[in-house]
C-alpha cells in the first residue's frame, strides 16, 4: 500500500503503478505520521473497507515509510472478494 498521511478525508484511492512499476493500492489518512497515528488510521480503514474486524489489520512493514505491507487475516476466498469490490 501506498499511503499518504495528512489528507482532506480517509479513503481508499484504488491501485496506481509506480515509477519502478510496481503495483500498489493507495490510500489517504487524516492522521498526521506522528507516533504510528497514520498507520492506526491505516489499519482501521483497511478493516472498514474490508469488512473485518480492526483486529484482523496490522501494518508488518514500512512503519516509518509511505510504502507499507498490511497483514490481513480472515477467510482467503471473503478476502479475496472484499479486496476486488474496493479495487
Amino acid at each position: 500500500m501506498r499511503l499518504t498521511p495528512r489528507a482532506a478525508l480517509n479513503r481508499i484511492d484504488g491501485i496506481a503503478i509506480l515509477a519502478g512499476g510496481q503495483t500498489v493500492l493507495k490510500a489517504r489518512v487524516r492522521a498526521v505520521p506522528e507516533k504510528g497515528r497514520a498507520n492506526a488510521a491505516l489499519e482501521e480503514l483497511v478493516a472498514k473497507a474490508l469488512g473485518v474486524p480492526k483486529s484482523a489489520v496490522s501494518v508488518i512493514a514500512g512503519r516509518t515509510a509511505r510504502l507499507k505491507s498490511v497483514r490481513v487475516s480472515g477467510s482467503p476466498n471473503f478476502l479475496a472478494a472484499a479486496i476486488e469490490k474496493i479495487c
